[in-house]
């Protein structure tokens, strides 16, 4: 059975980095793109950042762009999304998700992770 796991998250000051880590067991990892999504209270879940299978292409939020860069290890299974100059609105649930191609909406991913609270403090 499939598995994705997020792991990371943390809570830090504004100005302060955290490295997320999504692995994914009992797939073909370097068949799938990686998708990073992430959902704060009361609002839409959005798209921050995919990677495609050979890490060809990388795609980014505008509001994350230059604060946040995505990886992939495919000999380990794991993408990271090393986060830099976290902002109080940075502060989410982030996810992140497994399919052939990358999407802006998460609900086209079929194997999908719980999840990894980042909260940052001002």
């Amino acid at each position: 059975q499939v598995q994705v796991v997020e792991s990371g998250g943390d809570l830090v000051q504004a100005g302060g980095s955290l490295r997320l880590s999504c692995t994914a067991s009992e797939l073909t990892f370097d068949n799938y793109a990686i998708g990073w999504f992430r959902q704060a209270p009361g609002k839409e879940r959005e798209g921050v950042s995919c990677i495609t299978p050979s890490a060809g292409t990388v795609t980014y939020l505008d509001s994350v762009k230059g604060r946040f860069t995505i990886s992939r290890d495919n000999a380990k299974n794991t993408s990271y999304l090393q986060m830099n100059s976290l902002k109080p609105e940075d502060t989410a649930m982030y996810y992140c998700a497994a399919w052939g191609w990358c999407s802006p909406r998460m609900r086209d991913y079929k194997y999908r992770g719980q999840g990894t609270q980042v909260t940052v403090s001002s």
